[in-house]
């Protein structure tokens, strides 16, 4: 009889390097992927791994791609580590993108040097208006907060699809459903002349800085830590489980309206409907990846966007789809799960296992 067995104690080394393993595994499971595909396996790897990042307009696309998958990432990873699952920053993407839209277009041809920090702000509380929704259903009727916070996301892309086709359709876009191009005063500078990375990166490098400050270095931190690690002890001590709730789900939705600002103030510089990517569906396996930790984030967000670039590369000199990259990130999140399992038990055989 085969079963699994806890561990006493889960390996801590282990539970950095898996990530690691779990990305070789990914990288050996393309390959196979690219051989039954009747492709060149080292072709393929190349053209994700090395070929997107050959120039410093490469850099600048991989890191234009990590920017929103950090900032969706670090504001999940705050709710994770208490253990409140807002799967949902897809949505509240979208709705910060919304908010961020409707300031530029309110502010139109304006010139103000305010119409960027309204902007900003107009994201931020849109994204985390529409995590409000969850957090209050989760403490008023203890609601599932994974399966509304889900099912919101298509709320969110019916109302942008609403907005783009409806009231703020551009009326000189060729029927095309789009908003007009936001004006100068409202779009990110440029950090790297002949690249379009913005200032949305600093941003999100500030928000990694400013997570790590609050998860490590300040008692509400600590209280959202022991909550997801020891609810009994927080509980006995105190530690208010509706206001974990409200913080965990706010701190997501903020960070993901945030990304939604810096993507249309940033690359787009309108809203259409082609706004979601997945950026907040891949951002739960960049937080998981890089063990719900603001560095460990970083690195994961790169490696995540590369996959993006990659799978676009693979598209345009393999005749591949581009949802092969979505095969890839399901791949890591697969290999991830199967260390974490084996970081915590251990299998065992025989009469031992059965009386176990």
């Amino acid at each position: 009889m085969l079963r699994l067995e806890a561990r006493p104690q889960a390996s801590r080394l282990m539970t950095w390097l898996s990530p690691l393993l779990a990305a070789v595994l990914t990288l050996a499971a393309g390959g196979v992927l690219f051989a039954l595909l009747g492709k060149d396996p080292a072709e393929g790897l190349r053209l994700f791994l090395i070929a997107p990042l050959k120039d410093l307009y490469g850099l600048s696309e991989l890191l234009l791609k990590a920017t929103p998958l950090m900032l969706c990432a670090t504001g999940l990873a705050i709710g994770f580590r208490a253990n409140i699952w807002n799967i949902g920053a897809e949505g509240q993407f979208m709705l910060g993108a919304v908010g961020a839209t409707g300031i530029a277009l309110w502010a139109g041809e304006s010139e103000s040097a305010l119409v960027l920090p309204g902007m900003l702000l107009g994201g931020a509380l849109a994204g985390a208006a529409w995590a409000a929704i969850p957090a209050w259903l989760k403490t008023r009727f203890n609601a599932n907060e994974i399966l509304v916070s889900l099912m919101l996301v298509y709320v969110a892309q019916l109302l942008v699809s609403w907005l783009v086709f409806g009231p703020w359709k551009d009326p000189q876009g060729f029927n095309f459903p789009q908003t007009v191009m936001f004006a100068d005063a409202a779009l990110l500078p440029v950090l790297v002349d002949g690249t379009r990375l913005h200032l949305g990166l600093l941003f999100a490098l500030a928000a990694l800085v400013a997570a790590y400050v609050f998860m490590y270095r300040s008692h509400a931190g600590f209280r959202m830590r022991v909550a997801g690690e020891a609810p009994d002890a927080a509980r006995y001590a105190g530690f208010s489980a509706r206001r974990t709730i409200w913080t965990g789900l706010l701190c997501g939705g903020a960070a993901a309206g945030l990304a939604g600002m810096a993507e249309v103030a940033g690359p787009m510089g309108q809203l259409t409907d082609k706004l979601s990517l997945g950026y907040g569906f891949a951002a739960i396996i960049v937080a998981f990846v890089g063990r719900l930790h603001p560095l460990g984030i970083f690195l994961a967000s790169l490696l995540m966007a590369l996959l993006y670039i990659g799978g676009e590369q693979v598209q345009q000199y393999m005749n591949l789809p581009n949802s092969i990259a979505l095969v890839f990130q399901g791949l890591l999140l697969f290999f991830l799960l199967g260390a974490d399992v084996f970081i915590r038990y251990r299998l065992r055989f025989g009469s031992e296992a059965a009386g176990a």
